[in-house]
This record gives structure tokens, C-alpha cells and sequence, in this order.
């Protein structure tokens, strides 16, 4: 079998033969998608472990320069990502148990008696929430041990983790205290914070609150370890924010001022979409809101920690729902749809004037995730902030055969996928259109007898021969897989997020395939 160092020699071989091509093709590169929980491992879930690292190695040696993850907060009901307890804090999921194994903290008999779950392309998340945390608290009961348990656990958080990171973890012991239930059903002195009771809690509940900063510790050690030695190898992270956060979540409960809450701490309007083809009545997603006219007050303080944070975590920050900050639709709170809502004006061109203030640069590492009805002035709010939009392929092929996604339109600041993590794969997509659009796509590309087995590769060769100056695969389509491989369908529950790659998926043909695919269209 061909190992990876043979395909790293080869390439060397053929730069001598090339001198100076890197440097004119630096301004167009490409990245593959696939969500840290997608990875293999022997625990359930993809985590921070060697497969990580093989998989950095495996995109380098495809030719690419960038791996795009998905929100690396942790997660709630539904274990979605863009459904996390707090924007400053990491999932302990990914946490690798093989790490703890060979600090000492766990043995291997202790992991592998756990039920994790037999199918390997799947994540079954009620094995892995009863069956992880008993793990990590034996771990984290003979790491405090060797601290010498006392304020000792709290003082190395203090001085490794960020303020509200530390507050991520007293609300999680808060809320487990109270059987999970979300801030808003607490006792009045502590949903609304009084001084005395966040004092009492932090002293009663200090070991459960000492066990989530052990979770953080861990998760902060292992992620920027591995993400080092992704940039070591010139690969670069493009991570992903939600534009909201979660109801439930230690940012509405420990910074209430931030959103429109009326004084009791209930909403008065939450977030969602109106209306359209796709949903009669909407989507109601019941976000808290922001009060922009408290954050222009404050200089937009908290949203540059948080981007703050997010730029410490990825090398880019895909920034979800962008249109969010131009306007947002507001639906009153207790509406059971979202019919009734209404359109209101965000913060605008203000928000990413400060952070190149903020960050002293004006090229800020962002993408615009601009998908979706675009208004004129969301439009303008784009060209404005000078930051890539995003087009889809599997959004080009319609009954116009006249859409704005069709790669003849790009313009070079643009990142182009074939799907995103919201999508059907190219396979499914392509097999599910109608015979219109099918044969328009086919006329398009000019290859009209490619094999159905074949043809996601006709798509991919066509986001890689775009102007765009980044173009991002997900991995299901370098694989050719059909819908069970899909990450996420809007709008449903119960099968989202929970599809893994196999060790040995990408093996070395294809992985050859990959990069010779960068190399004719300029990308490596």
C-alpha cells in the first residue's frame, strides 16, 4: 500500500520540476468539511485524538490548505452544534480518552467497557452522554487528586480559562443541581443572580463546578495541540459561529442585559425566519434576541470577547446567518409559529468597523455566510465588510437557469462549495432533482454521459475550476455517499449530526485524486 510520505516526496519531486508555482497560485486554495464528531475513534464520537492528526496528514497530502469544522461548543437537546451552553466553551465529546488513558487518569479496561455503540458510522448520542461523563468524572477525580484537592483545581482554571468559560462551568453546576432544567425554572435568587446566591452556589456545588473546568482545561489543551499541529503542516481551521445563542445557555443567564428580556428575565421577541416556499408557517427558532442598543452602548464589548475567543480557537471564523446583523426577523415570544414576526434593523457595517479597530486589522479572517433571500442592503453589507460570501452548487440548477449560484457569476472573493453541512450529498441531491434541472446540470458542466456513480465528481471538478479563491468539499462527496451520510436536514430531530467517517475511507487513490484535482486548477 502506498503510504502518505510517498505522495509528500512525489509532490516535492515535482515543485523542483515547478519552481514558483506555489507563488502564483497562493490566492487559490482549497479545504475539505468534516465536523470534528465525523471523525473515526474507538469512543463513539470523533474527538481530539490520533485520528485527528491522520487526518491533518491525509489534507496535506490531497493538496488542500484548509479543514472546516463546524461549532466546537457543547451541546444540548438535539446535539446540535449551533445549540451550545455557552459561546465561550468547548464540547467535551471531543475530548480524547486516549489522552486521559496515557496521563494516567482513566485505563483502558475503563473505556472499553463502555457501550459507546456498535456501528461505526454512526453517533449514538444517549450511549455516549451516559456513558462518557461517568468516564471523564473518574478522570477528573484522580487529576483533582494529584492537584491536592483544595482551591488548587480553581486557581489552574482561573489562570488557563477565560472569565465566561469559568462561567460556563458555575451554570452547568447550577443546572444540574436543579435536574437540568434550563436557568428561566431555577429559584428566583438565582435566575436573576443575586449577589448572595451565586456565592452560596459557587461554594456549595465547587466540586461539580470544578469538574466542568477540568472538562475545559482538557478540551483547550487537546484542541490547540492538535490545531498546532494542523498549521504546522500549513493546514488552516476555518471554524464556525451561530449568530445567536442559546436560551438555555450560561450567556443569557449570566449576561441578561445583552438581549431583549423584559425585567423577570423572559424574552420579549426571539428569532427565527419568515414564511416561504419551504415552510408555510416559518421556522421558530427561539433564540433570545439582541438588544443591539445596549451593545452600540458598550462599544459591542462582548461580541469582541467573543470573537476574540473564536479567533483563538480557528484560523477563520464562518460567521452563520450574516444577513442577521443587517436585519433580523422578530417574532413575539410564546408564538407558536413564526407567521407574525417582523423585520427589524441590526448593528450594520458599525459591528465590523470595531473589530478591525478592535483587532487592528482591516483583512479580518471571515466568511460571510450569506445564503439564503438577499436583500439590497444585506447585499451592500457584504461588499461593504469586504468579507467572501459563500456560494453553493447544489443551489445553481433550477427552473431559471439563471441562478446566482451558477459558477459563471463568481466573482473571486467567494468561498464555493459543492453542499454545506445543510445539504443533501452531491449523490442524493443530483439522483432527487427533477428531470429538468437534472439535464440542465448535465448541459452545464458538458459531460452528459458521465455514470451516476460518477458524477458528484463532475460537480467537484467544477467548484475547483471556479474563480472563487477557496473552494471547500465536504468529505461525503470526495467519497461518493448517498443521504445516509448527510450531517443535517433543517428543521428535523432525531438523525442529524451523527454520521462518521470510516478509518481507511479516503484511502490513497483517492487522496491522489484530490490533489492532482488542486493541482490542474491552481489550487495547492
Amino acid at each position: 500500500m502506498v503510504k502518505l510520505s510517498d505522495i509528500f516526496r512525489e509532490q516535492a519531486e515535482q515543485d523542483k520540476v515547478l519552481p514558483g508555482s506555489k507563488e502564483i497560485n497562493k490566492m487559490r486554495e482549497c479545504g475539505m468539511l468534516l465536523p470534528i464528531a465525523s471523525l473515526p475513534s474507538r469512543y463513539g464520537i470523533g474527538a481530539f485524538s490520533k485520528e485527528g492528526y491522520e487526518f491533518v496528514n491525509i489534507l496535506k497530502a490531497a493538496g488542500q490548505k484548509y479543514w472546516q469544522i463546524l461549532p466546537l461548543g457543547p451541546t444540548g437537546f438535539g446535539d446540535s452544534p449551533y445549540q451550545s451552553f455557552s459561546a465561550f466553551a468547548g464540547n467535551p465529546y471531543f475530548i480524547d480518552l486516549e489522552k486521559l488513558t496515557a496521563e494516567g487518569l482513566l485505563t483502558e479496561e475503563e473505556c472499553r467497557e463502555v457501550d459507546f455503540g456498535g456501528n461505526e458510522r454512526d453517533i449514538d448520542y444517549k450511549k455516549l452522554y451516559d456513558g462518557r461523563f461517568p468516564l471523564l468524572r473518574k478522570a477528573y477525580e484522580r487529576w483533582k487528586s494529584g492537584l491536592e484537592w483544595g482551591s488548587a483545581v480553581h486557581d489552574l482554571a482561573a489562570r488557563t480559562l477565560g472569565e465566561e468559560t469559568r462561567e460556563y462551568c458555575l451554570y452547568m453546576a447550577i443546572k444540574n443541581h436543579f435536574g437540568s432544567k434550563s436557568w428561566n425554572l431555577w429559584d428566583e435568587d438565582i435566575r436573576l443572580r443575586k449577589g448572595e446566591a451565586v456565592a452560596r452556589y459557587r461554594e456549595q456545588l465547587s466540586d461539580e463546578i470544578g469538574f466542568y473546568e477540568f472538562q475545559q482545561i482538557k478540551f483547550e489543551e487537546q484542541w490547540t495541540s492538535l490545531k498546532q499541529y494542523a498549521n504546522e503542516q500549513g493546514i488552516r481551521i476555518i471554524g464556525d459561529i451561530p449568530i445567536y445563542v442559546a436560551f438555555d445557555g450560561a450567556d443569557s443567564w449570566s449576561h441578561p442585559e445583552l438581549f431583549q428580556f423584559d425585567e423577570k428575565g423572559t424574552p420579549v421577541a426571539v428569532a427565527g425566519c419568515p414564511p416561504d416556499g419551504f415552510s408555510a408557517t416559518g421556522q421558530l427558532w427561539g433564540n433570545p434576541l439582541y438588544d443591539w442598543g445596549y451593545h452600540r452602548r458598550t462599544e459591542y464589548n462582548w461580541w469582541m470577547k467573543r470573537m476574540e475567543y473564536s479567533f483563538y480557537l480557528y484560523d477563520v471564523v464562518r460567521v452563520d446567518h450574516f444577513r442577521g446583523f443587517d436585519e433580523y426577523y422578530s417574532i413575539p415570544y410564546g408564538d407558536k409559529t413564526a407567521e407574525y414576526g417582523h423585520w427589524e434593523k441590526g448593528p450594520g457595517i458599525e459591528i465590523f468597523r470595531k473589530m478591525q479597530t478592535c483587532f487592528g486589522k482591516e483583512d479580518l479572517p471571515i466568511i460571510a455566510e450569506d445564503l439564503g433571500f438577499l436583500t439590497p442592503t444585506v447585499l451592500q453589507l457584504v461588499r461593504d465588510s469586504g468579507f467572501p460570501g459563500m456560494k453553493v452548487l447544489e443551489f445553481a440548477f433550477d427552473q431559471t437557469e439563471d441562478s446566482a449560484y451558477l459558477p459563471h457569476k463568481y466573482g473571486e472573493n467567494c468561498v464555493v462549495y459543492t453542499g454545506t453541512h445543510d445539504n443533501d450529498t452531491l449523490v442524493s441531491w443530483f439522483a432527487g432533482m427533477n428531470d429538468h434541472d437534472r439535464a440542465f446540470a448535465r448541459e452545464y458542466i458538458g459531460n452528459e454521459h458521465t455514470p451516476e456513480d460518477q458524477v458528484h465528481w463532475d460537480f467537484i471538478r467544477l467548484a475547483m475550476s471556479s474563480v472563487a479563491k477557496l473552494a471547500v468539499i465536504p468529505v461525503q462527496d470526495y467519497l461518493g455517499l448517498g443521504t445516509e451520510a448527510r450531517t443535517n436536514e433543517p428543521s428535523t430531530l432525531g438523525k442529524n449530526w451523527r454520521w462518521r467517517m470510516r478509518s481507511g475511507d479516503l484511502e490513497d487513490g483517492l487522496i491522489r485524486k484530490c490533489r492532482r484535482m488542486a493541482d490542474i486548477y491552481g489550487r495547492l
